[in-house]
């Protein structure tokens, strides 16, 4: 991704752990403060497509549905990407993890870019990425070590 946030977490688990954490989205508010309802609109072979987030994250605060890309190994490793389809006060929520395994256990990245309907200074939609790029990996990382 060209531009927005990254950043990254090692997890002690194996990428099929995690893996099994992220594509499990209707659980997503019970790890991740800012998420408030989950409900899988479209799967394909058990890999949710096309997901409905309602999302409270101060300054994003919306309901909107994300397309899905599952591009990983039967370990778990490679990659989880996602764009916008549909949403009343977002433009753009452009993500992706990427899963790797190392010898420690599993690194997650996580790149992030979001742009607002309505007009918001840089340096506050760079927050909010930030806000929530290091919010879902703080909680991913203790949902899967538990």
């Amino acid at each position: 991704m060209s531009s927005g946030t990254k950043e990254s977490v090692r997890i002690d688990a194996s990428p099929g752990e995690v893996l099994d954490v992220i594509v499990d989205v209707e659980s997503y508010p019970q790890w991740s403060p800012d998420m408030k309802q989950v409900s899988i609109l479209e799967d394909e072979d058990g890999w949710p497509r096309r997901v409905r987030f309602t999302v409270d994250a101060g300054v994003v605060s919306d309901t909107y549905v994300l397309e899905y890309d599952w591009d990983v190994d039967e370990d778990g490793a490679g990659e989880v990407s996602w764009t916008l389809v549909e949403s009343a006060k977002l433009r753009s929520l452009d993500g992706q993890y990427v899963i790797e395994a190392d010898d420690e256990g599993t690194m997650v990245t996580y790149s992030l870019t979001v742009d607002v309907a309505v007009p918001l200074p840089g340096m506050l939609r760079r927050k909010a990425e930030k806000s929530i790029v290091s919010t879902a990996l703080t909680g991913l990382r203790r949902r899967v070590q538990g």
